[in-house]
């Protein structure tokens, strides 16, 4: 007997904690829209939020040990059902959209379909969900890869492109790195673990002032990475000055081979503090951080920058990186 027709079909909303079966569904999801699509529906960010756990009781804002600090979450999911039976493990799960809101009230929504569920109105019955659960005030969208369908659901619902996130690659077979060696008296060695969190933090502060997201990560965000499977800090490279005082850092990722998509190595963050600005050092820890990655054995290696950094798009371009893919992040049209 096939599913009924997704309007018919029970949408589940959780708020603030996912059930941990229900964090597999949305990994499982995930993973499956990746691998037909070759780009990851939903953030790093939102899936270290939607963790069962990462948002304590306390809520939004609460700044416990374990939280995400300041976020809060909004998720449903469009289960695919013979009858109006409860949702559960056994049942497909056809789509999910997610919310992860500021304590400001704005918000960043991502909406994933399984590839078994497409163009059949899923996205659709889940934003229709949306509008009558929260309302689009203050939200803005991602399209991971910008696909066709994400681009059409936005125009229908009265949101345009406000920020355009390049994904740039390079082929380290074929690279010819130029020589990048550290500024005098600038030393690389690297994080070491329950030592260097705090003097990151500050210097990560400092570096990215001027970025929202990268700038206000916290000690429970930055733990939260280093429990993911992939850290490693061996490739987490810190630049310091004579008395020990952090100048700079390049942390670069690995990405394992999954289906049909071999492992990739990522520029993940480079970051100078307003103080080293002007001494090469930027440059130096990114060569660094490509030929860390190059040693492992990674025959490309990608980041992701805005469309509107030109000094950072140069500087790619010049190290041999080219675009690859975009993600576009979609907000309301202004009144006329």
């Amino acid at each position: 007997m096939s599913p009924a027709h997704p309007e018919t079909w029970p949408v589940l909303v959780a708020k603030d904690t996912l059930e941990p079966q229900l964090y597999r569904d949305f990994k499982d999801l995930a993973a499956a829209a990746e691998e037909s699509d070759g780009n990851p529906p939903l953030s790093e960010q939102t899936l270290l939020t939607l963790r069962p756990g990462a948002l304590p009781s306390g809520g939004p804002g609460y700044a416990g040990s374990g939280d995400i600090a300041g976020h809060s979450v909004l998720a449903l999911a469009l289960y695919a059902v013979d009858d109006d039976s409860r949702p559960s493990s056994a049942q497909d799960l056809a789509g999910l959209a997610v919310v992860i809101e500021e304590g400001d009230g704005s918000g960043v929504l991502e909406v994933a379909v399984h590839p078994s569920y497409r163009n059949q109105g899923v996205a659709d019955r889940l934003i229709r969900t949306l509008e009558s659960e929260r309302g689009f005030t203050g939200l803005t969208a991602w399209s991971h890869g910008n696909h066709e369908a994400a681009a059409a659901l936005a125009v229908r619902y009265g949101y345009r492109p406000v920020r355009e996130l390049w994904k740039m690659r390079l082929t380290t077979a074929t690279a010819e790195l130029p020589e990048a060696p550290m500024p005098d008296r600038v030393a690389l060695r690297a994080f070491v673990p329950g030592q260097d969190e705090g003097a990151w933090l500050a210097a990560n502060r400092a570096a990215f002032s001027h970025h929202h997201e990268q700038g206000n990560l916290t000690r429970a965000d930055l733990e939260a990475r280093m429990a993911e499977d992939w850290f490693d800090p061996a490739g987490f490279l810190l630049a310091e000055d004579p008395t020990g005082k952090l100048l700079g850092f390049h942390w670069t990722k690995i990405h394992p081979r999954s289906g049909k998509h071999p492992a990739m190595g990522e520029v993940y963050v480079v970051g100078v503090t307003p103080e080293a600005q002007g001494m090469g050092l930027g440059k130096a820890l990114t060569v660094a951080g490509i030929r860390y990655l190059q040693e492992k054995g990674l025959h490309a290696v990608m980041l992701y920058t805005d469309a509107d950094n030109l000094p950072a798009v140069s500087l790619y371009r010049r190290l041999g990186f080219s675009r690859w893919d975009v993600d576009v992040m979609y907000g309301p049209v202004p009144p006329a």
